[in-house]
C-alpha cells in the first residue's frame, strides 16, 4: 500500500447533515483545543483512560467529521486530592458550520485488560464544548483554562429523540459529581495558512504532521503555532493522451448503448429512434495530498486523434495505436506539486452525453446549453514521481469500477472479458500517457530529478492515526465547466456505474452546487477495493419477532345481540326522549335491513336529501361472565368520531339501576357533579345536507354509511381507565326511500389485552374465519344499548347554486387571461346577476379621506381654491401610488386562484392552463413555495390521475425538465397553451386542524353538530410562479388550501412503557374485505402501500408473495408518562397514493413501567413514589384489576405540592403467566390524569400438593369438604383463597387449627356457564399471606 493510499483511507470523514451542506457558509473558523487533565471520582488508580473528540450537530442529531483519539494515560493519586489523569494534548480543526448547534463532544473511555486477549473499551462519561454562540459568533474564549462538567453515559444518548438543546435544561442527563475535565479552547489564526492541506471538520493532533508541512523541532505543545510549508515544485504535463480499450470507437459505442438502455429502462418506454451522442470528453487534473485536493482540479477538453491528425496538434504523433487516442491540445500547468510521498497527481476522465430529442417530437430551444446532458465518470488514475526512474514519459493504467478514488464519484465499469490475461486486465480500462517538464522550453525531466530538486528539507513520514471505520465523505466541489453545464445531471446506472467502495445506488442522490453538476455521494464503508461475490453476505429469510395482531378490529356484526321484547319494553318505559320525524310523529323501531337489499341508487334518488342522524345512548349493562375481571364503574363517558365531524368526548354519565332491568340507565352529570333532572340517556344529532357538504360529497357520505362502522370507546369516569370498545354498523341509517328509520342495538363492549408470549385460544378463537393472534385476549365487559335513527328532510338549493357531477373538487384551472371569457364566473352572473362598481379614492385610502374632509366651508372663491388644492393633493397621491398600483394591477391580471379542500392522505389533483402570451418562445420555470404542492412530472402518474378524475385534456410525454435546483421547466412556443398538472397532498395534520381534531367535551346543551366552516381552521395560501426566460413571471397561481377533517376507519390503542420503542406488526385482512376496495378487480392481490402522518415513525409494509398475508410494521418512539401520542396511517392500493382505502388512528399511551414477579395466590408488597405537582391536589389511585392489585391508601388523599409521598401496593395474582395491570392516579376534583403506571406482572404457578376431580351438571351446584392437617406443632392461623371466586366459595375465609390437628374446609361450587372442564385452585396461606399449600380441583361440567 502506497503512502498516499494509506493516508487517504485512514482519514475519511463523515459529511455534515444534508441540510447543512445545502446552505452556503461564509468562511471557515480555525480552532485549537488543549485537553489538559481529567480529575474526579470517575477515575480509578492504575487504570488507563483515553479521550475521544468528535463534532456534533445538535439541531439534526448528527455526528460528523472524524473521531480523534488521544493516547492512553494512567490515573494516579495525589495526596489530599482526587485521582488525576494528565493528557496535555492539542487538537486542531476548522469548520465553516457557524451555528450555535455545532459543538465538540468529549468522551472519556476506560481501557481495561491487556495481553493476548486485547483490551476492552468502556465509556465512562462525556461532555459538550460549544463552539459558537447564539449570535452566530465564536464562543467567548478566554485565555485561561476552563472546566468541562461531565455527564453519565455515552455520547450515543445525544441521538435520542428526547434530547433537546440546551443541555442544562434536559432532565434525562445526569451530571457526574466531583468529576471534570480541564481544557482550553481558542481560535487559531495561523491554521488558516494550511487550509488547503487540511480538510474541513477533520480533527488532527498537534503531534501529527500533515502531508505538505515540515515538522517543528523542540516544540511539543503547539506544533502548528508557526507551520512551515514544503516548497512547491512547478511542473508541466505535456503531450497528454488517453488510450481506451479495446479502441476508442468500440468503447464509446458500448458506453452509449448502455446509457441509452438505462434511459429506456428507467422510463419504461420503447425505443423511439433517439439515441445519445457524446458531447464532450473532459479530463480533471489536480494535486491531492491524501487528505484533500490542494486546489480545485483543472478541467481540460480532450478530442479524438482523428480530428487533429491533419496537423492541428503536431506534438502528438498520429501513427500506430495513438490514432485512436484522446489527446490534449494544450499542456497542464501544476504549480502546487510538493515532493512528498503522500502527494499524487489525480486524473479523472468524464464523458458528457446528451440527446437533442424533446417532448412530443419538439426540439428544445436555444443553444447547446438547453440540451439534456448526462455526466458519466469513466475512469481515473493517480501518479507520483518514482525514485530511480529516468524516463520522461509516464504511462499510467486507468482504473474503473469499485476502486476508491479521490473524487468520490460513481465510476463506469466495463464488462471484463474472461479471455483476457492478467496483464491485459490491469489495463482493461486503458492508459493515460504524458511527458513531464519543468519549464516552457520542453525540458523533460525524470521522476528522480523532480524529487532531487527539494532534497534540502527532510521529509518525514506523516502519522495520522488509525482509520475511522464505516465513514462517509462527500465529493469535493467540482471545477468550472463548459457550455453543457447548465442542464447536465448525473444518474446512477445499475450494472455499470459503481460507487467507490459501495454497491448501493440509492444513497447517491445528494446534490452538490458545483457549477451545476450533480455529484453522487459515495459510501466508504467497505475497505476492500475489489469486492467479490463470495465476500458478500446474503440475508436469510427472517421472521419478525413481533407476533402480528389482527387488523379486523371490532366486529360490528358480532357486537349486535337480539333483545327480547320484555327487555325492549322495559327500556322504552324508562322515559327516554322520543324521536320524531319531520311531521312530528314518533318513529317506530324496525329491524335492520339485510345488506343485500340495500341500494345506493335508491338513496341518491331520494327527494329528502337532508339527513338528521340521531345517536341515542340508553343504558349500559354488565356481562355476567365479567364478575371477576374488574370493578364495575359508577359513571362512564364515551368517545367516538362520526364521519368528518370532530371527535366527541361526552359528559360523564351516571349508571342508575332500574327496577327489573339488568342494564343500568345513563343519566347526565352536570358540571357541579349533580345528576340532571331531564330524561335519561344521551342524544346527539348530526345534520348532513347538500348545503353543508362539498359538491358531489353526498355520494361519498352514503357510501360511508353503507360500508363503515362507528367505533365507540367506553371510559370509566372516575379512574379514567378504558372499560372497553364497541362497534355498530351504520347501514341501518340508510332510509331506502322511507321518511325516517330507527333501530335498536345492544353492542358488546369488549376489552383487548395484549399479553407477552401467551397463546390464548378459546371460544373466540375464530372470528369470520380468521385465527385470533397469539398474545391477545378479548374480554366482554358489558353491553351498550344504543338507538340509531335517520330523519329525512327536504332541502332547497339556494338560487344560483349549480350541482356539480365531480366528486368533491374541480380539476381544471384556467389562467387569469381567460377570466374575462366567463370561465370563472357562474352562468347566472353573466346575465346581470352580479354588478361591480369602481370605488372612489377616499374609500380606498383613509389618510387621503381625512385630508380632504378637513377643509372648512367658505365663500365661493375659497371653495374654488380649496377645490383646486384638493385636486393637487389627489394628483400627488396618484403619482405616489401609481407605480405600486400598476404593479399590483399587473400582478392581479396574471393571477388565478384555485381552492383545494385538503383531506389527510388524499391527493387533490388539478391542471393549470398555462399560456405563453408572447410572440417568442420561453423556457418557463415553475416555482412553488410549499412542499405539499408539487408538479406531476411522471406521465404515468399524470395519466393515472386523469383516469381517476375523468379529465379529457391531453397528456404529453417528457414535457418537463429539471434544472439545477430541481425546479421543473417547460418549453412554450409563441402563444402556446399547455396544461400543467399539480397535486396537493399532505400527510401531516394542520396545527389549527389538529386542535379541531382533539376531542372536546360535549355538554348537555351542545348536542347538535353540522358540517361547515368552523372557527380555528385557517386557510393556507400557496403561491406558484411561472417564470419566463428573462426572470419575469408569465402567470401566477394562488392556491387556497382549506383543511378538512378526515374519516377514521379504525382506531388502535396501545399502552407501552415510557421512553421506549413500540414495535408492532399488524396483519391486514384480505384486500377484498377492506371498505373502499375497488369492485371488479382481477383475481391477483394488489400491492398495498402505507404512509404515516408522523415522519418520525417508521411505518412500512412488505408483500411476502402471492397468497401470503400482508403485514404493517410500526416502530414508534414513546414519550414521557403520561403523554399520549396520536398519529394516523393511510393505506393505499395504488402506487401513486391517490386516495387512501383506509385511514387508521393510533393512540400510544406512555406509562411508567414497573416490573413485578410473584406466585399465584400469594401476596407481594411494594411501594411507589408519588411526586406532587406545582399545586396541591386531592387524588385517588385506581387499578384495572382491583381483585389482584390493592392500593393503600385506597380512597382519596391529599398530594402536597412539590412533595414526595409513598403509595403502597399489594399484588395477589390469580393466574400464572405474564400480563399488564394499569394504575392511574387521578385528580378527583378536576377528573384529570396525574400519573399512570404500567405494571408488568410475571406470575409463577404454585406447587400443587393434591388434585381432586368432581363432575357437575351444567348449571348445577354442590357442597364438598376437604381436609387439611397442620404440619406444625403449634397452633396456626390460615387464610383461604382461590383463582375462581365466581365458581367456588368457602364456608369461612380463614380458620385456626392446633398443631398436628386436622381441619375440614367447606366448599361451595357454583353453577358453570359452559360445558367442559374448569381447573380451580385452592390456596392455603399463613398469617403473613405466604402460600403453604395449593390444592387443585378439576370440575367437569356436563
Amino acid at each position: 500500500m502506497s503512502e498516499w493510499q494509506r493516508v487517504f483511507e485512514q482519514n475519511l470523514t463523515i459529511p455534515p447533515h444534508c441540510q447543512r451542506r445545502r446552505a452556503r457558509w461564509p468562511g471557515s473558523t480555525a480552532f485549537c483545543c488543549v485537553l489538559k487533565y481529567l480529575e474526579g471520582a470517575v477515575l480509578t488508580q492504575g487504570a488507563e483512560y483515553q479521550l475521544r473528540l468528535s463534532l456534533f450537530d445538535a439541531t439534526y442529531h448528527h455526528f460528523f467529521g472524524r473521531t480523534w483519539r488521544s493516547a492512553q494515560r494512567a490515573a494516579c493519586m495525589v495526596p489530599l486530592r482526587p485521582a488525576r489523569a494528565a493528557f496535555n494534548e492539542t487538537v486542531y480543526f476548522h469548520t465553516s458550520l457557524n451555528h450555535p448547534g455545532i459543538s465538540a463532544v468529549v468522551e472519556v473511555v476506560a481501557v481495561a485488560g491487556k495481553g493476548d486477549q486485547g483490551s476492552q473499551h468502556l465509556s465512562c462519561g462525556f461532555g459538550l464544548i460549544p463552539l459558537f454562540s447564539s449570535r452566530l459568533e465564536v464562543t467567548d474564549l478566554a485565555t485561561e483554562d476552563r472546566v468541562l462538567k461531565l455527564y453519565h453515559g455515552t455520547p450515543r444518548a445525544l441521538l435520542h429523540p428526547r434530547f433537546h438543546d440546551p443541555m442544562e435544561k434536559n432532565r434525562y442527563l445526569m451530571v457526574m459529581e466531583k468529576s471534570h475535565l480541564q481544557y482550553a479552547l481558542r481560535t487559531h489564526q495561523p491554521l488558516e495558512m494550511v487550509f488547503h492541506l487540511l480538510p474541513e471538520n477533520l480533527l488532527v493532533s498537534g503531534l501529527q504532521t500533515l502531508p505538505g508541512l515540515l515538522p517543528v523541532h523542540g516544540v511539543t505543545t503547539d506544533c502548528l503555532q508557526k507551520p512551515r510549508l514544503l516548497p512547491p515544485v512547478t511542473c508541466y504535463l505535456e503531450r497528454l493522451s488517453v488510450q481506451l480499450a479495446p479502441s476508442l470507437e468500440e468503447f464509446e459505442e458500448q458506453l452509449l448503448e448502455l446509457l441509452n438502455s438505462d434511459h429506456l429502462l428507467q422510463a419504461s418506454a420503447a425505443p423511439d429512434g433517439a439515441r445519445l451522442v457524446v458531447r464532450e470528453r473532459r479530463l480533471h487534473v489536480g494535486v491531492h495530498n491524501g487528505l484533500r485536493f490542494l486546489q480545485v482540479p483543472q478541467v481540460a477538453l480532450l478530442v479524438p486523434q482523428a480530428e487533429v491528425a491533419q496537423g492541428s496538434c503536431p506534438q502528438v504523433p498520429s501513427s500506430g495505436a495513438r490514432g485512436q487516442a484522446l489527446v490534449l491540445r494544450s499542456r497542464i500547468h501544476l504549480s502546487e506539486m510538493v515532493p512528498h510521498p503522500a502527494f499524487r497527481v489525480c486524473f479523472q476522465l468524464e464523458y458528457v452525453c446528451c440527446s437533442s430529442g424533446g417532448a412530443a417530437g419538439k426540439a428544445l430551444p436555444g443553444s447547446a446549453r438547453s440540451e439534456v446532458g448526462d455526466l458519466c465518470s469513466v475512469c481515473w488514475a493517480v501518479w507520483s514521481p518514482v525514485p530511480g526512474s529516468r524516463e520522461a514519459e509516464v504511462v499510467l493504467p486507468l482504473r474503473g469500477g469499485a476502486h476508491r478514488g479521490p473524487c468520490q464519484t460513481l465510476v463506469y465499469r466495463r464488462p471484463v472479458s474472461s479471455r483476457s490475461s492478467r496483464q491485459e486486465q490491469q489495463v482493461e480500462s486503458g492508459t493515460v500517457q504524458f511527458h513531464v517538464a519543468t519549464d516552457s522550453e520542453e525540458h523533460s525531466v525524470s521522476a528522480t530529478e523532480l524529487l532531487r530538486s527539494a532534497r534540502a528539507e527532510a521529509v518525514p513520514t506523516p502519522v495520522l492515526g488509525l482509520a475511522a471505520p464505516l465513514q462517509t465523505m462527500t465529493s469535493p466541489r467540482g471545477p468550472g465547466l463548459s457550455v453543457s453545464e447548465l442542464l447536465s445531471s448525473l444518474q446512477g446506472r445499475e450494472g455499470f456505474l459503481v460507487p467507490h467502495g459501495c454497491s448501493s445506488h440509492h444513497d447517491s442522490a445528494h446534490l452538490e452546487a458545483a457549477a451545476g453538476i450533480t455529484h453522487l455521494e459515495a459510501d466508504l464503508g467497505s475497505l476492500d477495493p475489489e469486492p467479490s461475490a463470495s465476500d458478500q453476505l446474503q440475508a436469510l429469510p427472517f421472521a419478525p419477532l413481533q407476533v402480528p395482531i389482527a387488523a379486523v378490529g371490532l366486529q360490528a356484526s358480532r357486537s349486535h345481540r337480539l333483545l327480547s321484547l320484555a327487555a325492549l319494553a322495559h327500556l322504552q318505559a324508562a322515559g327516554f326522549p322520543q324521536i320524531l320525524d319531520r311531521h312530528q310523529l314518533p318513529v317506530e323501531i324496525s329491524e335492520p335491513p339485510e345488506p343485500a337489499s340495500l341500494s345506493l341508487r335508491l338513496e341518491e334518488a331520494d327527494p329528502l336529501q337532508g339527513n338528521e342522524i340521531i345517536l341515542q345512548f340508553l343504558a349500559f349493562g354488565r356481562d355476567t361472565s365479567d364478575g371477576m375481571e374488574g370493578t364495575w364503574p359508577g359513571n362512564i363517558f364515551l368517545t367516538f368520531q362520526f364521519y368528518r365531524f370532530p371527535p366527541v368526548t361526552t359528559a360523564r354519565l351516571q349508571l342508575v339501576s332500574s327496577e327489573g332491568g339488568a342494564a343500568q340507565l345513563l343519566m347526565q352529570i352536570k358540571k357541579d357533579g349533580t345528576l340532571s333532572t331531564g330524561p335519561p340517556g344521551l342524544q346527539l344529532r348530526y345534520v348532513v345536507d347538500p348545503g353543508s357538504l362539498r359538491p358531489g360529497e353526498q355520494r361519498w357520505f352514503l357510501r360511508y354509511l353503507a360500508e363503515h362502522s362507528l367505533q365507540i370507546d367506553v371510559w370509566d369516569g372516575d379512574s379514567l381507565l378504558l372499560v372497553g370498545s364497541a362497534a355498530v354498523k351504520l347501514q341501518p341509517l340508510l332510509r331506502q326511500g322511507q321518511e325516517a328509520v330507527r333501530t335498536h342495538h345492544e353492542l358488546e363492549v369488549t376489552r383487548t389485552e395484549y399479553e407477552q408470549d401467551v397463546a390464548v385460544l378459546g371460544r373466540e378463537a375464530l372470528w369470520h374465519g380468521a385465527l385470533q393472534p397469539l398474545g391477545v385476549r378479548v374480554v366482554v365487559r358489558g353491553y351498550l344499548h344504543l338507538c340509531l335513527a335517520n330523519v329525512g328532510h327536504p332541502y332547497e338549493e339556494t338560487p344560483g347554486q349549480l350541482p356539480s357531477p365531480l366528486p368533491s373538487r374541480s380539476y381544471y384551472v384556467s389562467g387569469a387571461a381567460n377570466i374575462s371569457a366567463g370561465s370563472w364566473l357562474p352562468r347566472y352572473a353573466a346575465a346581470g346577476g352580479q354588478v361591480l362598481r369602481a370605488r372612489r379614492l377616499v374609500e380606498v385610502d383613509g389618510e387621503l379621506a381625512a385630508a380632504l374632509q378637513s377643509r372648512q366651508a367658505g365663500g365661493w372663491q375659497e371653495q374654488r381654491a380649496q377645490h383646486m388644492q384638493d385636486l393637487q393633493i389627489i394628483d400627488a397621491y396618484r403619482d405616489h401610488t401609481k407605480g405600486e398600483s400598476i404593479a399590483q394591477a399587473l400582478s392581479q391580471a396574471i393571477t388565478a386562484t384555485h381552492t383545494v379542500h385538503a383531506v389527510l392522505g388524499t391527493a387533490e389533483f388539478f391542471e393549470f392552463a398555462l399560456k405563453n402570451p408572447c410572440s417568442v418562445q420561453h423556457t418557463v420555470t415553475i416555482e412553488v413555495d410549499h412542499p405539499e404542492l408539487s408538479v406531476i412530472l411522471d406521465p404515468r402518474e399524470w395519466r393515472h390521475f386523469k383516469e381517476l378524475t375523468k379529465s379529457t385534456t391531453p397528456v404529453e410525454e417528457e414535457m418537463f425538465h429539471l434544472c439545477e435546483d430541481l425546479k421543473p421547466q417547460v418549453y412554450l412556443r409563441p402563444h402556446e397553451t399547455l396544461h400543467i398538472p399539480f397535486k396537493y397532498q399532505t400527510f401531516s395534520a394542520d396545527p389549527a386542524l389538529g386542535m379541531a381534531q382533539e376531542p372536546a367535551r360535549l355538554e348537555a346543551g351542545a348536542n347538535v353538530a353540522t358540517l361547515g366552516k368552523r372557527e380555528g381552521r385557517q386557510t393556507k395560501h400557496i403561491q406558484v410562479c411561472f417564470q419566463g426566460s428573462r426572470g419575469k413571471p408569465l402567470a401566477l397561481l394562488r392556491v387556497q388550501v382549506e383543511p378538512q377533517l378526515h374519516v377514521v376507519d379504525q382506531t388502535f390503542r396501545f399502552y407501552h412503557p415510557e421512553l421506549t420503542f413500540l414495535k408492532k406488526t399488524i396483519r391486514l385482512p384480505p384486500w377484498h374485505t377492506l371498505p373502499g376496495a375497488p369492485v371488479g378487480m382481477p383475481g391477483e392481490e394488489p400491492q398495498l402501500f402505507v404512509r404515516c402522518s408522523d415522519p418520525n415513525i417508521i411505518c412500512e409494509t412488505k408483500n411476502m408473495g402471492p397468497g401470503e398475508p400482508q403485514d404493517i410494521f410500526l416502530k414508534v418512539a414513546g414519550g414521557p408518562s403520561p403523554q399520549i401520542k396520536k398519529f394516523f396511517v393511510a393505506i393505499y392500493m395504488d402506487a401513486w397514493l391517490a386516495v387512501p382505502t383506509q385511514i387508521w388512528q393510533f393512540y400510544l399511551h406512555s406509562l411508567q413501567r414497573l416490573d413485578l414477579s410473584g406466585t399465584a395466590g400469594q401476596l407481594a408488597r411494594l411501594s411507589l413514589l408519588l411526586r406532587g405537582t406545582v399545586a396541591p391536589r386531592r387524588v385517588q389511585a385506581f387499578t384495572s384489576h382491583p381483585h389482584e392489585l390493592q392500593v393503600d391508601p385506597g380512597g382519596a388523599f391529599l398530594l402536597p405540592a412539590n412533595a414526595v409521598q409513598e403509595l403502597y401496593l399489594g399484588v395477589r395474582p390469580r393466574r400464572a403467566g405474564t400480563r399488564f395491570i394499569y394504575l392511574n392516579l387521578v385528580d378527583v376534583e378536576s377528573h384529570q390524569l396525574v400519573s399512570s403506571w404500567l405494571l408488568c406482572l410475571s406470575c409463577r404457578r404454585p406447587l400443587i400438593s393434591k388434585v381432586f376431580e368432581i363432575s357437575l351438571p351444567l348449571g348445577g351446584s354442590c357442597n364438598k369438604r376437604i381436609t387439611y392437617t397442620n404440619p406444625y406443632p403449634s397452633p396456626r392461623l390460615y387464610f383461604l383463597g382461590t383463582n375462581r371466586p365466581d365458581l367456588l366459595r368457602f364456608r369461612e375465609d380463614s380458620f385456626q387449627v392446633a398443631g398436628g390437628e386436622v381441619y375440614s374446609i367447606g366448599l361451595r361450587f357454583g353453577p358453570g356457564q359452559a360445558l367442559g372442564e374448569e381447573e380451580i385452585l385452592i390456596h392455603i396461606n399463613d398469617h403473613e399471606d405466604k402460600n403453604e399449600e395449593t390444592f387443585c380441583v378439576r370440575v367437569l361440567y356436563q
